[in-house]
């Protein structure tokens, strides 16, 4: 057998195991954050209270099984392989969802989730992110992304908390979603930072910055998770911010690299669509079944 159909005999198989423990994991938190009181958005309270919850403790431990299992991945082929592989969590979430709830899976949610889980793969290879960057490039650019991002975390802060409904859970999937990419992203600048020198990342003030979103954006997850009826509209949501955070980071901070001929940017913007697409099926749907549920 070839080195490289050796290496992807390794990559996939750990690339689909580890989405499926992270999809296990966000169905057992979201099931957990229905157990223990409700609490207010970004009240530190509910970890407390979800700590004392062995199915929280599981989803925790399933995270992090999880993420070796996409270090593992990562470390025998690519970013490019590897990334739409990963984002099948989401269908994996849906099916233990199910499960945890004792119903049968809903095929319509199940279609939603393809659809978005397809047009993040096919946005992932048709772009082609670099994976070099490890330092912020200067001008005005990271100045734009960076006012961008804080933009949209308290535009979908503010529609959590004047919306009520599936609307409030959505912004606070998207408040989410982005500080996730914005961690993953400066991730690589501190992962960059510890190569050269494991005392580097000490000295710069990116690593205390990830001590602080990181930790936020995880409180929102579970957050998110509380309020919602059904998990995957706002995981949808979450999924896809999640790494087009992340290739707008490398870009426009890093200095990364994007393919930009006119098919390949045609074809992401087709993908993008498939994904919002997908989105509004999994929200409508959800919706549905809330009120029948209601009735």
């Amino acid at each position: 057998m070839p080195a490289g159909a050796s290496a992807l005999g390794v990559a996939v198989p750990a690339a689909v195991a580890g989405a499926a423990l992270m999809g296990l994991a966000s169905a057992a938190q979201a099931r957990a954050t229905k157990q223990v009181d409700a609490a207010r958005t970004l009240d530190p309270a509910l970890l407390t209270r979800l700590v004392r919850r062995p199915l929280w403790l599981a989803g925790i431990v399933a995270t992090v099984a999880g993420l070796v299992l996409q270090l593992v991945a990562l470390a025998y082929a690519p970013l490019l392989v590897v990334q739409p592989l990963l984002v099948t969590s989401l269908v994996f979430a849906g099916f233990f969802t199910a499960r945890l709830e004792h119903r049968p899976p809903d095929a319509v949610l199940a279609a939603g989730s393809l659809l978005c889980v397809a047009g993040l793969a096919v946005f992932m290879v048709l772009a082609r992110p670099g994976e070099h960057g490890t330092t912020f490039v200067s001008g005005p650019a990271p100045v734009v992304l960076a006012l961008t991002l804080a933009a949209l975390t308290v535009f979908g802060l503010a529609v959590s908390v004047l919306s009520r409904g599936a609307l409030g859970v959505l912004g606070l999937a998207v408040a989410t979603g982005v500080l996730y990419g914005v961690t993953a992203g400066l991730m690589k600048v501190v992962a960059g930072q510890a190569r050269e020198n494991l005392a580097a990342p000490f000295t710069h003030p990116v690593l205390y910055v990830v001590c602080v979103v990181g930790p936020l954006g995880f409180l929102l997850s579970q957050n998110t998770f509380q309020r919602g009826e059904y998990l995957t509209p706002a995981l949808a949501v979450i999924t896809a911010l999640d790494p087009l955070a992340g290739v707008a980071i490398g870009v426009w901070w890093l200095g990364e690299t994007v393919n930009t001929d006119p098919g390949a940017v045609t074809g992401a913007a087709v993908a993008g669509v498939v994904v919002v697409a997908g989105i509004v099926v999994l929200a409508a749907r959800a919706a549905r079944l809330t009120r029948e549920v209601v009735r």
